[in-house]
C-alpha cells in the first residue's frame, strides 16, 4: 500500500473509531509494522491532522476535522450497496476485502442520512459465492491485465485436454460458478475464454504487449457484435 493511500486508511479507521485505537490495531488492519504506523501518525500530526494519544495508550482523531462529505443521491447510494453485495459474490478474496474497506470508508464520509441507507441491510445480493480459484491468483490477473503482460497458463480444456498457453489476458468476467479470463491465445492465434477453474497454474512471464491491450479488447467487442448480428441465422 502506498503512504498515500496509507495515510488516508489512518485517518478513516481514527474517524470511525469509538476509542483509542492502538498502533498494534492499525498495523494489523493495514498489514504493516508498528514502525510504519508510527511514522505515518508524525507525518499526519506534521500536517496538523489533530491526532491525539501516543505510544501504548492509542490515539484519537480530535473532533472537529473532517474529509468533505461524499454526496450521493439515495439511489446512487443504494446503487454501492448493492454494487457491493455483489462483490461478496465473486471468488476474488482480494476485492471481497476491498469491498468492505470502501464501504467503511463511504459510512465515514457520507452524511447521516445517506449512512442509514448505507447501514439498513435493505438490499441484499442472494446467492452462491463463487468458490476461490486454487491455481490462479485473481488480484494477478487483474495486475497483469492493467500492465499488459503475458501469462503463462496449464489449462485443461472441456474434453480434459492439458496444454500450455502464453496468453496476453484483456479482461476478467465474474460468473457465479467461476471467473473466465479473456485473453488472445497464442497457441490458437485468436480470442479465447479461459476458465479459472480449469487453470492447473498460472504465472507471470515477463514479457509483454504494451499498447495492445485496448486494440485486443476492441476485437473481442467487434466479435460480441457480430455474434449477436448471427446469432438468428
Amino acid at each position: 500500500m502506498r503512504k498515500a493511500s496509507r495515510l488516508f486508511e489512518i485517518i478513516q479507521i481514527l474517524r470511525l473509531a469509538r476509542e483509542p485505537v492502538t498502533a498494534a490495531m492499525i498495523a494489523e488492519r493495514l498489514e504493516v509494522t508498528m514502525r510504519s504506523v508510527y511514522r505515518d501518525i508524525a507525518a499526519l500530526q506534521a500536517m496538523r491532522v489533530p491526532i491525539q494519544g501516543g505510544r501504548g495508550i492509542g490515539y484519537i482523531l480530535r473532533p472537529g476535522f473532517d474529509l468533505p462529505p461524499l454526496m450521493f443521491s439515495i439511489e446512487e447510494m443504494e446503487a454501492i450497496v448493492l454494487s457491493l453485495a455483489l462483490l461478496e459474490r465473486t471468488g476474488d478474496s482480494e476485492l471481497k476485502q476491498a469491498a468492505k474497506r470502501v464501504s467503511a470508508k463511504i459510512a465515514g464520509a457520507v452524511p447521516p442520512p445517506l449512512r442509514q441507507t448505507l447501514d439498513a441491510n435493505a438490499l441484499n445480493a442472494w446467492g452462491f459465492a463463487a468458490p476461490s480459484a486454487s491455481a490462479v491468483d485473481l488480484a494477478l490477473v487483474r495486475r497483469v491485465i492493467r500492465d499488459e503482460e503475458k501469462l503463462d497458463l496449464s489449462y485443461c480444456d472441456e474434453a480434459g485436454r492439458a496444454t500450455e498457453r502464453i496468453i496476453r489476458p484483456i479482461a476478467l468476467i465474474y460468473y457465479a460458478e467461476t471467473a473466465n479470463i479473456v485473453a488472445w491465445c497464442e497457441l490458437r492465434q485468436a480470442i479465447r475464454n479461459f476458465r479459472s477453474d480449469r487453470i492447473d497454474d498460472c504465472q507471470p512471464t515477463g514479457l509483454w504487449f504494451k499498447g495492445e491491450g485496448d486494440d485486443l479488447r476492441q476485437l473481442w467487442v467487434d466479435g460480441w457484435e457480430i455474434n449477436a448480428t448471427t446469432a438468428g441465422n
